[in-house]
């Protein structure tokens, strides 16, 4: 979840672990229909969850959002059906972004940083794989509030990608960005406070879109590897994220190692 330099909205919040809550895979049907804030919804108020067929789907509005706001609404519009939604169209990112952490950053590594955890649908694996201590960073606190259900995250902060974070320098030994870096979400201007607050010797998983890769993306890796700042450990070829969804297009995966 580019975005502007910064955001007032912004809170961190230390959560107790609550138990754990597990979510249903069905429902793919409703993932075409997953709704927006439409003018007439935002007028009324409506809190209704996000599979109402009169409306667009949230995928394309959150694509083609123009303001943190409407991201961050969004999303909050849509945490109590995320999981499911995302599970029926066969969502890789996670997957992904496991399998390249888990290749590059040694088990018990701590701490590290979910960034855009969305509902924490990696944070489950993370905790499974032998990382106790992982942080949850995202624009949506109804996102955020899902994530907490689950009980793995050692803190939650309601805070935005794009300018600067409120962590210190080196602050963890590695983060993972599963389906941020994307249309409508964040650019390559979102990859310098990564780098920033991850120590050296860390290493910053993401996932990234084609469409910025070409736009940029692929020629400011280059040039931090040129520069010595990170090493490219591992790239994976082009794939699709949502086999369930027609005309996606592909994203690759990136295993930087902090220099």
């Amino acid at each position: 979840m580019g975005m502007a330099a910064s955001f007032a909205r912004a809170s961190s919040v230390i959560m107790p672990a609550p138990p754990r809550r597990y979510f249903s895979r069905q429902r793919f049907h409703n993932f075409r229909r997953l709704a927006i804030i439409g003018s007439k919804a935002t007028r009324s108020g409506d809190t209704a969850a996000m599979t109402d067929g009169k409306h667009l789907d949230a995928l394309t509005a959150a694509y083609a959002a123009k303001r943190p706001e409407e991201v961050a609404a969004l999303y909050d519009r849509w945490s109590r059906t995320y999981d499911a939604d995302m599970s029926a169209a066969g969502y890789r990112h996670p997957t992904i972004c496991l399998a390249l952490l888990t290749r590059h950053l040694p088990r018990g590594a701590a701490p590290l940083l979910d960034a855009g955890a969305g509902t924490g649908l990696i944070g489950e694996w993370l905790d499974i794989s032998g990382y106790p201590e992982v942080e949850a960073l995202d624009i949506s606190q109804g996102m955020l509030d899902q994530a907490a259900r689950k009980g793995v995250y050692s803190a939650l902060h309601c805070l935005a990608l794009g300018g600067a974070l409120p962590f210190a320098d080196d602050a963890y030994a590695g983060i993972v960005s599963a389906g941020v870096f994307t249309s409508g979400h964040v650019g390559v201007e979102g990859l310098n406070e990564l780098i920033r607050i991850c120590r050296p010797g860390g290493v910053i998983v993401l996932t990234v879109k084609n469409t910025l890769w070409e736009q940029g993306f692929a020629a400011r890796i280059a040039e931090l590897e040129a520069q010595g700042v990170v090493t490219r450990a591992e790239e994976t070829r082009p794939y699709v994220s949502m086999p369930g969804e027609a005309d996606t297009v592909p994203s690759r995966g990136l295993a930087l190692r902090v220099n």
